[in-house]
């Protein structure tokens, strides 16, 4: 059976950031980032990370610096991918610092931070407890219908040993689709509940959990969050409000030689 993580803010270079302190032992420094702290206005108020639902520029700029300062790493070290909805897994251990496009960063560097951005969609978190290989994917019932995460899982030796936590999405009592969508997981125990009409409710946790466990994944390796993004008092909904920012999962490999407190390890 799963584990349920209870989410808290805490302040981290004068952010209030989640930090995911349970993957400590494994050399990672793990974090969802809150809504607030950043500069941002108007609907995408305050800590927007994504460069394309028409923030200004100038101030999304500045929320992923100082993101990347609470990570200890520089701006152009903090990896985030133009994500697609598909199920292409980026390898960071050659990236050049050009751009890259897709779904999932996989990396065994110290140097970066992996990050996705989500507003209802699921962000996973993949450690790996046997190499120094992490993970990050961006998850939505399109990626999670193309196969992004046993593309993911692809990019790990043993499915066996990799810890993934299941970030903040949308919940399923707020999360309305059609036919053709719900379509795609019927399979899924208890992802699909009739709604009105020929509406169907989807659980994207619960989809995202039957593959991982499908794919190898242990039970007890599996973390889902108490929080939902309909909770938008911390995080962005995409659905509750349009436009809005995005929140982030990030990872890097690190170690705790001294507590992580945003900036030296």
């Amino acid at each position: 059976m799963s584990a349920t993580l209870t989410l808290a803010t805490r302040e981290r270079g004068g952010l209030p950031l989640v930090e995911l302190d349970h993957l400590r032992p494994w050399g990672v420094d793990a974090i969802i980032t809150a809504r607030n702290g950043g500069v941002s206005r108007g609907p995408y108020e305050s800590l927007n990370l994504a460069a394309h639902v028409g923030d200004d520029p100038v101030a999304v700029a500045e929320n992923r610096r100082r993101v990347a300062a609470a990570m200890g790493v520089a701006i152009d070290r903090l990896v985030i991918a133009s994500q697609v909805h598909g199920d292409v897994v980026n390898d960071v251990d050659d990236w050049d610092g050009t751009a890259l496009t897709g779904d999932a960063l996989v990396s065994t560097r110290r140097d970066v931070a992996l990050c996705v951005l989500v507003a209802d969609c699921v962000p996973l978190l993949f450690v790996d407890s046997g190499t120094a290989r992490i993970g990050v994917a961006h998850a939505g019932w399109r990626g999670l219908a193309r196969g992004v995460v046993e593309a993911t899982l692809s990019h790990f030796r043993d499915p066996s040993e990799v810890h993934v936590v299941i970030g903040p999405h949308i919940s399923l009592d707020r999360y309305q689709v059609g036919p053709e969508v719900a379509a795609h997981f019927f399979d899924v125990p208890h992802a699909c509940v009739e709604d009105v009409g020929d509406r169907w409710r989807l659980d994207l946790g619960a989809v995202a959990e039957d593959q991982l466990r499908s794919r190898g994944v242990l039970d007890g390796h599996i973390t889902r969050c108490d929080h939902s993004s309909d909770d938008v008092r911390l995080f962005y909904s995409d659905r509750s409000a349009r436009p809005c920012g995005r929140f982030g999962l990030v990872a890097r490999r690190t170690s705790y030689d001294s507590k992580v407190t945003g900036g030296t390890t």
